[in-house]
This record gives structure tokens, sequence and C-alpha cells, in this order.
């Protein structure tokens, strides 16, 4: 049977409904609260046939675990010749200061779009992904390899979820990924990296009218600024995503104008490409920031608040060429990337390279916005796609 065909079973109103009722559910990270994301993924597949897993991270953040051929973590890799995992997290930002044309956490439809926050990023993929699994598990089809769904809390901040993942060795039998972060159902094979770093200066207070006496932290990191405007990434560019960037994202400094600071940091938020090295372009840094400091007679500390690597995956790889086929792509056509981030930053390494696709309905322009909408044609088309996906890589067999 192919994928169109099972798609063609599909209550598509009910597919709509099932994605506002997670987009009406806040998960907003901090704190995330995704546990009630889960159950309500749970209470939906309770009578699928699927096998259901609810994995504990921290009080109510909860990953969950769904799979086609029963529990995953009994398997073996002979029993089994492939693992294609199904990959979308349950946190979402905050709303912003912003007003909303329409409150972020109702689901409204207008038109062609559900707007709320999550729409986009990424609870579409999310809702997308569940539904092809029900309908596969539905079909009494029988697939030689297994289909697993793997959703995280905390990709927003710092991948936790998909952290605890790997520790657990949860996808330890994977063959493939695909994460359904928005790409506006485009065939995406790459991401770059993210080293975001604090750097702090510290000096010694004084009086405002009497600076002499102390140490400006402020003018050090102004120092320390100086030098980073004269610092240039190593890199070779990327074919597909391109350079690498650089930004000076937040600055806090200062107690009061009549006191001299003590104490100022500023965030960096560097994105790499492959090929770059994380530690290296820390220890450039630190190097700057010694500079910086000693000139000034102050003391520095840097600190690493998010380490996410590259995510790369060749085009000729068979995996995505399937990909690609499913999408309807030509042979002479060539899959992009994105410069956001992904939980496959945690997992490729792992995997030791395992082939990654970043394919959602979302739009990615839309992602962390004010009025977050997603196209119900290209969240009802995911779908279809997944299903096929699916079929193709893991081989359709006779049905039961």
């Amino acid at each position: 049977m192919e994928g169109k065909d099972l798609f063609a079973q599909i209550d598509q109103e009910d597919a709509i409904s099932f994605l506002q009722s997670l987009i009406q559910i806040n998960s907003v990270n901090p704190p995330g609260a995704e546990r009630a994301v889960a159950e309500a993924i749970q209470n939906r597949l309770l009578n699928s046939g699927l096998f259901i897993e609810l994995d504990i991270v921290a009080e109510d953040r909860t990953n969950l675990l769904v799979s086609l051929n029963g529990d995953p973590t009994r398997k073996t890799s002979k029993d089994q010749e492939k693992t294609l995992v199904f990959s979308g997290h349950f946190d979402t930002v905050p709303i912003g200061g912003m007003d909303w044309t329409y409150p972020p956490f109702a689901g409204v439809r207008v038109g062609e779009r559900i707007y709320g926050r999550g729409a986009t990023d990424m609870k579409s993929g999310v809702a997308a992904m569940i539904i092809a699994m029900e309908c596969l598990a539905k079909s009494g089809i029988s697939l030689p390899g297994n289909l697993l769904f793997v959703g995280t809390v905390g990709e927003e901040v710092d991948c936790l979820g998909a952290k605890q993942v790997v520790k657990k060795g949860q996808l330890d039998h994977a063959s493939a990924i695909v994460v359904s972060e928005p790409t506006s159902n485009q065939v995406m094979v790459a991401h770059k990296g993210a080293l975001w770093l604090e750097v702090t200066m510290f000096g010694k207070t004084a009086h405002g009218s009497m600076p002499h006496h102390g140490i400006n932290a402020i003018q050090a990191i102004h120092r320390f600024m100086t030098e980073l405007n004269h610092y240039q990434l190593e890199h070779v560019p990327h074919a597909i995503l391109g350079g690498s960037t650089m930004n000076i994202g937040m600055i806090r400094g200062g107690v009061s104008p009549n006191v001299v600071a003590d104490q100022c940091s500023i965030t960096l938020d560097i994105r790499t490409v492959p090929g770059q090295n994380h530690a290296k372009i820390l220890e450039e840094i630190e190097q700057l920031a010694k500079q910086a400091s000693e000139s000034l007679s102050a003391s520095f500390q840097v600190k690493v608040l998010n380490d996410m690597a590259c995510v790369d995956t060749s085009a000729d790889n068979l995996f995505i060429r399937t990909a690609m086929k499913v999408a309807g792509m030509e042979k002479e056509e060539s899959p992009k990337g994105v410069n956001y981030y992904t939980d496959a930053s945690i997992y490729q390494p792992y995997l030791n390279g395992i082939p990654v696709l970043i394919y959602g309905p979302g739009e990615p322009t839309m992602a962390h916005q004010p009025d977050e909408w997603v196209d119900i044609t290209k969240y009802l088309e995911s779908i279809q796609y997944y299903i096929e996906l699916a079929l193709i890589y893991l081989g359709e067999a006779e049905t039961k």
C-alpha cells in the first residue's frame, strides 16, 4: 500500500484539531512543563497499538517514546535491520512582549493558517509525526524495520531532553533521523553549530567622583570588545551553510552612575560551520579576554552557556537520496541547510555521523515571532510525507 492511500484514510479535521490541542498547552521554556504535551499525545495513542513510554527528565518535564514495533530498548541490532527515528521537541520560546492578533495559546484557525505559540516551532511537526505513526499502526502493515518517535523537553534552551535520550542509550539502534523543525516542507541536511559564551570582567568599586581609586569593569569589557572587533573566526565557508558568525547579544554592568562598576558581562552567540573547533574558539576568546583584563588590572571569567555541534549529512547519503525522492526533487537539485540548531546537535555526534534529515511543515521565518502560524496545507502534506518516507525507507512488507 502506498503512502498516499494511507493518507487518504486520515480524518484531516481530526488531525487539525489535534494540532490545535497541542498549541493550547502552554509549554513555554522556561520553565517548560512539557509533561502535559507528552500526556496529551499518550492519551491520544492509548488504543493505537503503539508502544508508549513516558520518561521523566525533571519535575513536570517528560520525554516521550513512541514505537511502532514494541519496546525499542529491548531490541538488538539483529532484531531489526533499520530504525527510523522521528524527532521533535515539546517546549516553546516565550510569547514575548508584543501584542498578538490572536491569543498565543488558543490555536485559532483563520483561513488556511493555525496561529499560536509553537504552531511553527514545532508542534505542527510533532503532531504530523504522531498522526503518521498512528496511521501506520492502524493500517496493519508490517515493516521489517522499526519506527520510533522521540519527543523531548528543553530543546529551546539546552537540549536537556535529548541529552537524557543519549545518556540512556534510547537511540542506540537508530539508523536515520528525521527532525521536524520548520523548513516549509523543504529537505534540509545541515545546520550550524552554536557556541554561546558569557565573558565577565571583574574590577573594583570606588566613588564615581574618584574613579582612579577603582577598576572599571565596563571599561575592561569595552577593551575586550575592541579586541573582539578585530578577531576573525577562522573557517572554510560551507557549501550549504555559508560562513561562521558572531553576535554580541547582551551586556550587563554597573549598579549606579556614581559607582565605579566592579562587574560587567557580555554574551556572545557564535554560529559555526563544519570544520570549526569549539574548543579552539573558546581558547582564543579566553586569550582576548586575558589581554583586555590585564591592560586594566582587572580579572575575567569566560563561561560556556551553550555548546551545540554542527549537523551535516551528505546529499549522496542513501537515506537523504530517498528523502529527496519522496519530496519529488529532481536528481540535479540540491538539499539545503538552516542556521538554527536542533536536537540532532546531540544525536549526530553521539551516533557517529548518523544521517539526519530536517523536514517540517512550519514556516521558518515565523519561528519565535508574534502571531506565529503554520500553513494547514503544508501541515497535512507533511503527514503524507512522513508516512511515505517510513514505508520506503523501512521497506513495506505484506499486510498482517
